[in-house]
């Protein structure tokens, strides 16, 4: 039985990969990047880029509307507006749902209650991811 993209990046998490990897890496096959290189690209950013800042699986899910939005073209940078609204759009999404889109805050501390799993901001992550690219998804 496959996997829906949520329960995969949940496992590929559990396998060793950070939050940010096992989103990014989720939808490799949908843009014609190889894992190996995603996975690297990806590696700073779990744990809030290790300094417990912004999580990790939304910095994943950053890089696919990236990946997805981007015109690829440095000289005129047609994308890069678009491509900010898309990604704030998906924060406050996830902030609403999560109260918090730093890693520090959603994974608690000593004197607080964690808001929410990574496991669970990797399929919020992923279910937003999936509401946008139904919208936007442009292939390859």
């Amino acid at each position: 039985m496959e996997l829906n993209r949520e329960s995969r990046a949940v496992e590929l998490h559990k396998k060793g990969y950070n939050c940010a990897q096992a989103v990014a890496c989720n939808y490799c096959d949908l843009f014609g990047l190889d894992e190996e290189t995603v996975y690297r690209m990806m590696e700073g950013f779990g744990f809030g880029c290790g300094m417990k800042e912004i999580c990790g699986a939304i910095s994943g899910a950053i890089a696919v509307i990236g990946m997805n939005n981007s015109s690829g073209n440095p000289e005129r940078g047609v994308t890069k507006g678009s491509t900010y609204e898309l990604t704030s759009a998906l924060g406050k999404k996830f902030e609403e749902k999560n109260g918090s889109m730093l890693c520090g805050e959603l994974r608690g501390g000593p004197d607080k209650a964690p808001l929410r799993s990574c496991g669970g901001c990797i399929e919020d992550a992923c279910v937003l991811v999936e509401e946008y690219l139904k919208e936007h998804y442009h292939g390859v």
